[in-house]
């Protein structure tokens, strides 16, 4: 066996321990799609709160009609909800064709993993809501999904983790810049996805 043979056997190897113990059926074209759904929503949200000719300044006063909160919690909803179905599609159509199963025992634990953070900011964004700490709702939505992707980036591609990493820090500058909430949920769960998507689809993909 030559070097060129041996290198190429080590790396078959390499794939399948990485197939056994990453979940790699996450699509990078989801992500892309995700950031493109969640920009939209932005754009909605913007133009609901602040109408067509209103520009990008800081902003001093935050939203409490509740017509408009409710306007707000469905567009969230309805990005959500979109945002899975294609997660969950896409991720599955990958998996046929790396004849990977979906719900094995590493994905039940990045489904863990995620899913605990992400209950406890939802939990407490509808306790602010509830309470009217409508300018720290953006912020801290961003930070919690920053800390899910950084806790199940350990059973799935690296990238996972850089994207938790950003969607932390943003989250943590729109706390201290709350006029700004609109803004930093288009480019947490937009622009970074979008980026992110690319990336894993080029890489990986």
């Amino acid at each position: 066996m030559n070097q060129k043979d041996l290198l190429e056997e080590i790396g078959q190897i390499r794939q399948i321990m990485e197939r056994s113990s990453k979940f790699v059926s996450i699509s990078g074209l989801s992500g892309v799609l995700i950031g493109l759904y969640a920009l939209i929503g932005a754009c909605l949200a913007y133009i609901k709160v602040y109408g067509f000719k209103s520009e990008f300044g800081y902003r001093d006063h935050y939203v409490s009609d509740p017509n408009i909160t409710l306007y707000l919690f469905f567009v969230a909803l309805a990005v959500l909800l979109v945002s899975l179905a294609t997660a969950i599609f896409m991720g599955r159509r990958k998996a046929k064709r790396l004849n990977q199963s979906t719900w094995n025992a590493t994905s039940k634990s990045l489904f863990f993993a995620v899913g605990l953070p992400l209950l406890s900011g939802g939990i407490l964004a509808l306790v602010f809501i509830n309470k009217g700490y409508y300018d720290l709702i953006a912020g801290t939505l961003l930070v919690f999904y920053g800390l899910a992707l950084a806790a199940g980036s350990t059973y799935t591609f690296k990238e996972v983790r850089w994207l938790g990493l950003f969607e932390i820090v943003l989250g943590l500058i729109a706390i201290f810049l709350p006029g700004y909430g609109i803004v930093f949920w288009a480019l947490g769960f937009g622009l970074l996805h979008i980026i992110y998507g690319f990336i894993v689809y080029k890489k990986y993909e």
